[in-house]
């Protein structure tokens, strides 16, 4: 459910004018520019984000790290490409201008674009993309991908040189859309690229670090940013809500531009305030991500695949998207690649969409055969272990607090107790990418393209995980996931430029992946985004999606806020 705002996203809940009023006051959120007012030149606009930060903010701008602040990936810092995933559109060049692969896929040239100026003046060369790959390339704790080179060269000031030690088609989509190119006169100097926060970042971006507290952050207009006359918007802040719950009314109250939350009753909302819009780009697949592997440290009942499998079948989605997903939600598959977009490459048909209603007499049947017996209570148990469940998602996600509760009562129907948690952001995401937990509510769904291989070389390839209490990268394998059969197939599929080879090496990893069901999909969730054009115009529309336009997309968010410019006052 990427509705809010990690680099997984969340979504927040309706509250009281008066909640919201309260939570901005104890977040410090006036500035000295006067607040949230905009003029009709760039010089004093400012847009306001809630991208669902809740309390106090951790500084964060390394991009990469697992718990970076959002404008990183996208004000800050930028890739070599775009890559537009509300739209069917090419890739837009970026920090490059071309790039080409050899005949045997090992080795990939790119053209680096002149004149562009990192925000402390200095210019931006080929050599800090080679430095990018380079440090990336040997150091473990940031290769969230696993990428692997030969060797990275920068043959003049606009060419870099990346070679492979086999064919790499498929990462391609990864490296020129999904790679934070950073400065070598800065992070040459930095001894752990895995530990720094950055406190104070360069980049090329649009925007660079103005002032950070912990309850809120502003960043400002880069003046030397080359893109021309981008952006107009000279400030955008960055607030933290008391709670997430506050959200609404901080929208409707205009104290937010921008926001990506399901809100109750969202069309009527909008018909009485002529200054918001919304859009709605569905792309995630909201899923009970599992602690899955015991053999990397994992403890729980859901390490046993029959526990998982019965969890899938009891569930019933329909009801599940009327309660928490307002009736926004669309069908999912278990391939955890969505139905509509993505057809062509589910091999099995009867694997292209999840059931809508349970089936408890399977789930039963699942659970029985696995040794699991009813107890008195109704409740199962295994060799003196209790067939319970904890789940967490953060305070004040209402849309999961939703989930966690009909879930509680759909799965106690087959003896499994569910015991859903609420806890702080910055505990939540370290447990996931730490696997500290058994069970938690996320999403799936946008990798570096619209190739399978963006998802499944992720979330399922043993290299992007880790045992439990160690880091599992940035996007990575959090289920702890490890499947001989799924390794090689991924291998292979990036070994070759084929589509219909590699439809042949997907199907192999969707029939592991369906059966053992590391990460249980849930329904295909709205991913509705707000906007006020009171202080801002030029927001992505539904006949104009230029972006994606959710708060917490990484790349997205920086071309967002690059187009806008300040409304007429």
């Amino acid at each position: 459910m990427y509705d809010l705002f990690t680099r997984r996203g969340r979504r927040a809940g309706a509250a009281v004018a008066a909640t919201a009023a309260m939570a901005l006051a104890l977040t410090g959120c006036s500035d000295s520019s006067g607040g949230n007012k905009s003029g009709t030149n760039s010089g004093n606009s400012t847009v306001t984000v809630f991208n669902g930060a809740t309390g106090t903010i951790v500084e964060n701008w390394n991009p990469f790290s697992p718990t970076f602040l959002q404008p990183t990936q996208g004000l800050i810092y930028e890739p070599l490409y775009y890559f537009n995933f509300a739209t069917e559109a090419e890739p837009a060049p970026m920090l490059a201008t071309g790039h080409s692969w050899s005949p045997d896929g090992k080795q990939l040239t790119i053209n680096v674009r002149e004149g562009v100026k990192w925000s402390d003046g200095q210019p931006f060369t080929a050599k800090d993309v080679a430095f990018t790959f380079d440090l990336i390339n040997k150091t473990k704790s940031i290769n969230a991908t696993g990428l692997k080179l030969s060797s990275v060269e920068a043959k003049d000031d606009k060419t870099v040189v990346l070679t492979f030690p086999v064919t790499s088609y498929t990462e391609e989509a990864s490296i020129i859309g999904n790679t934070a190119i950073i400065p070598e006169h800065i992070w040459s100097k930095i001894d752990d690229p895995a530990k720094t926060i950055n406190q104070n970042p360069v980049g090329t971006g649009p925007y660079k670090l103005k002032q950070f507290t912990a309850q809120s952050y502003m960043m400002e207009k880069n003046g030397s940013y080359w893109q021309p006359d981008k952006p107009q918007i000279q400030n955008v802040r960055y607030i933290s809500l008391a709670t997430a719950d506050a959200a609404s009314a901080a929208l409707t109250a205009g104290q937010v531009d921008w926001m990506s939350s399901f809100l109750p009753g969202l069309d009527q909302l909008i018909a009485s305030n002529k200054n918001l819009t919304y859009v709605n780009t569905p792309a995630m697949t909201t899923s009970i991500f599992t602690c899955a592997n015991a053999d990397l440290g994992c403890k729980g009942p859901q390490t046993d695949v029959a526990v998982r499998q019965a969890i899938y079948h009891a569930l019933n989605r329909d009801q599940l998207n009327k309660l928490a997903g307002g009736g926004f939600a669309k069908t999912a598959s278990p391939t955890m690649l969505p139905p509509e977009r993505d057809k062509k490459w589910i091999a099995d048909p009867a694997n292209l969409t999840i059931p809508g209603a349970p089936d408890a007499a399977k789930a039963n049947q699942l659970l029985d055969a696995a040794g699991w017996a009813k107890g008195s209570d109704g409740i199962r148990a295994k060799g003196g272990e209790r067939l319970s469940l904890t789940i967490q998602t953060v305070t004040g996600w209402s849309d999961y607090i939703s989930l966690n509760d009909a879930m509680t009562q759909q799965l106690k129907e087959v003896g499994i107790e569910l015991k859903p948690t609420q806890v702080a952001w910055p505990e939540w995401n370290n447990n996931q990418v730490q696997g500290k937990y058994q069970l938690s509510l996320d999403s799936i769904g946008l990798g570096a393209s619209t190739n399978p291989f963006a998802t499944y070389s992720l979330k399922y390839v043993t290299k992007t995980t880790a045992k439990v209490g160690e880091a599992a990268g940035t996007s990575g394998n959090y289920s702890r996931y490890s499947n001989a059969i799924v390794d090689k197939a991924i291998e292979a599929a990036s070994a070759t430029n084929d589509e219909n080879a590699q439809k042949a090496e997907y199907a192999k990893i969707q029939t592991e992946i369906v059966r053992d069901l590391p990460y249980i999909p849930i329904y295909l969730n709205s991913m509705l985004t707000e906007f006020s054009t009171a202080n801002a115009t030029g927001w992505p529309t539904e006949d104009n999606k230029f972006a994606l336009p959710a708060t917490w997309k990484a790349w997205d968010n920086g071309v967002v806020l690059s187009n806008l410019k300040p409304a007429a006052k």
